[in-house]
This record gives structure tokens, sequence and C-alpha cells, in this order.
């Protein structure tokens, strides 16, 4: 039996998981935490060094024994600049970043808005790509700038560290696609961006295929092109065309798998590549599950009590809707809206219905998303549920009448990355067209009832709507 490894190297810890190659269980794992100065404050800088530590500490006790290839996937969107001799220029930048907010819409403004942006790299770029960090050095770093001659992603420096300091760099297609420098369109890098952003050019990682190693360490070891984290977790958890996913964490992260890059011009959607040739068109929502928190704690209950509250009531909760624009909202664009709470009346006024109406409204939320991915073209028969909050049974029970397809709610654990890194490497091994086939165990599919489920559905949704049109009319289709 061969073995293979996944490495996922997140905001905050490093996790490792080692996979028969040919069924994908999981024989082995470990985790451990990255180093942090102030382990309470938003991590916005790293030394890389710090994830080689932690990478080491999950790897302790012989994980990676008899293991013949490994892949590595990481948090998407960072910097790692390198000077002419690949030494480091200044810690790594990571996506949490803020700072660089006014430099992406001086990018945005310099390009001559988003439509030119989208038909360049299929999205507009914010301040987590690494492109805005770019812009961010030259105005604030200008000699660290001027040192700059190449970088890197997270997944690209560990994958050449594993490597031995190869003169070859590589990245692969999915995490060069979130630099807003290199295009899912074209499938080349744009130099004359890396430009406008930095002052010069930059030398940049060969992007490999899906299946193309990256090459073997000095033990022999086969390392694979590796990926970003977003991408690795579609690949661990078996994703196909006409299948997406709903992350609900404090933002909702929506995404699908499609056949080509979507270009839309307003910027609502981010055009990304996956790991396996195809594409993740992405959308984004400001509010998820602190909807839901929030609510919870105005109830003096738990998320399991909210959620318990919520299948006491009914669909659409007599009459109440929540809009759960607490913080704004980026898909619709409502940047200055709050969260309105509608159809109070006597019989509406439980706790009950409060809490019903905060999972339909962060719900629906949800599926005017999906919606905006099936208007660009994408199909969407199944959804895959992620996040603490998707297990919630009464999100589990609603979700399926609201996206009117099948939820797909994988195990807990959150190493759907880690395994979608072994999976690449287990790829990468074989040398075959397509990667191994690997079932998502302990998977629960729950199937909306087409006579009954969707009809609730359509009634909540549309409810949804005409509240959400009545006090947002610019949100009217």
């Amino acid at each position: 039996m061969a073995i293979v490894a996944g490495i996922d190297s997140s905001t905050n810890r490093t996790r490792i998981v080692a996979c028969d190659a040919e069924t994908g269980a999981v024989l082995r794992s470990g985790k451990a935490p990255h180093p942090q100065l102030d382990a309470t404050a938003r991590v916005t800088e790293a030394d890389p060094q710090a994830w080689l530590h932690s990478l080491g500490e999950a790897a302790a006790g012989g994980l990676l024994e008899s293991v013949r290839a490994i892949g590595v996937c990481a948090q998407q969107h960072g910097m790692i600049g390198l000077d002419a001799g690949g030494v480091l220029v200044r810690p790594a930048i990571l996506w949490t970043d803020p700072r660089s907010s006014g430099a992406a819409a001086a990018l945005v403004d310099a390009l001559g808005g988003p439509a030119p942006w989208t038909q360049a790299i299929g999205a507009v770029p914010a301040a987590s790509y690494t492109i805005a960090k770019l812009r961010w050095l030259a105005e604030f770093e200008p000699a660290n700038a001027r040192r700059v001659a190449e970088v890197l992603l997270p997944h690209d420096w560990l994958v050449w560290q594993l490597l031995g300091h190869p003169q070859r760099r590589t990245t692969d297609r999915g995490d060069a696609s979130g630099t807003g420098y290199w295009s899912p369109i074209t499938g080349e890098y744009r130099q004359d961006l890396v430009k406008l952003a930095l002052g010069h050019e930059l030398r940049l990682p060969e992007v490999l295929g899906p299946a193309e190693p990256a090459g073997h360490t000095p033990e022999g070891l086969l390392i694979s092109a590796g990926t970003g984290d977003n991408m690795a977790a579609a690949l661990g958890l078996g994703l196909g065309p006409g299948d997406a996913v709903v992350s609900i964490g404090g933002n909702g992260t929506i995404f699908a798998v499609h056949d080509r890059a979507v270009v839309d011009a307003t910027g609502t959607v981010s055009s990304f590549a996956d790991a396996t040739g195809r594409h993740l068109p992405m959308v984004g929502t400001l509010n998820a599950a602190q909807v839901l928190r929030s609510t919870a704690a105005l109830l003096g209950r738990d998320l399991a009590g909210l959620s318990e509250l919520a299948l006491q009531s009914s669909p659409g909760a007599y009459g109440l809707v929540l809009l759960p624009y607490l913080d704004g909202e980026r898909t619709p664009s409502l940047p200055h809206a709050a969260g309105t709470l509608t159809g109070l009346r006597a019989e509406s006024m439980t706790p009950q219905h409060l809490a019903r109406a905060a999972v339909e409204g962060m719900l629906c939320n949800i599926a005017d998303a999906l919606d905006v991915l099936r208007a660009q073209g994408v199909e969407v028969r199944r959804v895959f549920l992620l996040g603490a909050a998707g297990r919630l049974p009464a999100v589990r029970q609603i979700a399926p009448q609201l996206f009117g397809v099948p939820v797909v709610v994988p195990p807990p654990g959150g190493d759907h990355a880690a395994r979608g890194a072994a999976r690449q490497a287990a790829w990468a091994l074989a040398g075959t067209p397509e990667p191994p086939h690997w079932e998502l165990p302990e998977a629960v599919t729950v199937t909306p009832d087409q006579e009954q489920d969707l009809p609730v559905g359509s009634a909540v949704r549309q409810q949804y709507k005409a509240a959400r049109e009545q006090i947002h009319p610019e949100t009217a289709s």
C-alpha cells in the first residue's frame, strides 16, 4: 500500500494527514500551531520559518514514515518577497493584512475601474490579493520594494523549502489565480500589472499542471505542485462540475466547480482556477455565522439553543423576515446597509420565530449568492455545507429547502484541505489523467422533497425577496 501525505499550512496552524494513496483513508494525522508573538492579536505578518517549525511539530512521532509523496496547500494571497539572491526581504504579509485596502482601491482606479480588471484577471483585486500588497510595499516601504526581485506564495515557499532550495521555483494555477497578476482566462502572468503595482517586473514561479510534480526532496520524496487552501478543499471533498461549496464562517464563502473562467464585469464573482484544470468562480457574503451568533446572544442562547428554537417555529417564521446585513453586505452590494427585521406582529414576536428568521435570513442571503453564480452560467446541482454552523440541525434541515438542491454535510474535523493536498500527491505519484477516486467518509446528504420542501423553500425565498426589495429597491431583479 502506497502512502501519501497532505500538508495544510493555514493562517494559524499546520495540519498533516497521511492517507492510503488508493482509497484516501486517513491513516495518521497531526497538527501544530504556528508560533506567534501575541496569540490574541490578528496575524497579518509572519516569519515563514515559523511555518517550517510548525510543520516539524505536526509531523512528529513518525507521521511521515513510509510516505512516498507529499502535497502542500496553504493560505492564499500571501506575499513572500525575496531579493535577487533568494533572501527574504521582510516578513511575509498574509492575506489577513488590512493595510493594503487603500492600495487595492488605487489599483482598481489605475486600470480604469472593475471591468478592465475582470477582463484582465477575472476578478477585482481586494486588500487580500498579493498585487495589493505589492502596491502597499511600493508606497510605504520603497526601499524593500526595490529589493524585491521575486515573490512566492506561502505554498510555493514551503514546496521550495522541502525540495532543498532548487533554482527552479514553482506554483500551481489555483494559487496563482489569487495573486492578481496571473490570469485564469489566458493562463499567463501579467507582468504589466506587476509593474503597475510595484514599479518593476518580478521573477515569478513556473505554473505547473495539476498532476505535474514540483520535484523530489533530497531523500527522494515526490512533492506535487501544491495549491491554495480553497482549491485543496475542493479536491479533498471530491468536487466536480455541478458541485458548490458554502462555507459558513464569520463571512460566507460560496464557490463552485466550472469548466471555464467567469468574467463578471461588476466584480461580484471572482474567477479563480482550481487544482484539476477547471475553475472555481467565487462569491462572498459579509454576513454568515455571526448572524446566528448575534441572534443567539440576543435570545440568551448558544448556537445549539438557537437551532432548537428555530425548529420549533415553522417555515416563514409567521411572516418574520430578517435581512441579515449586520455589517453591510458584499453580495448584494450594500456596503452601508444595516440589518432589518420586518413582519413584526403579535403572533410572530416570539423567540422561536426570531430564531427561525435568523436562520432563514442568513440562508436566503447565501441562496441569493448562489443565484449570482447561476446567472453567470455556473450549474449548481449539489451544495457542500462547511463550518460548524453548517452542522446545526436547523441549518441542515432548512438549507436544502432554500437552496433547492441536495446538501452534503461532511464530517467535522477541518482536514478537507490537507486531504486534498494528499490526493494531489497521489495523483502526481500515479501519473494518471484524472485524480484517484476517494470516497468522502461519514458525509450526510440531505435531499429536499420535490413536492413538499421545494414549494416551501420557494415561498420563504419569495417572502425574503419581497422584504429585501422593499427595503433596498436597488436589489430588485
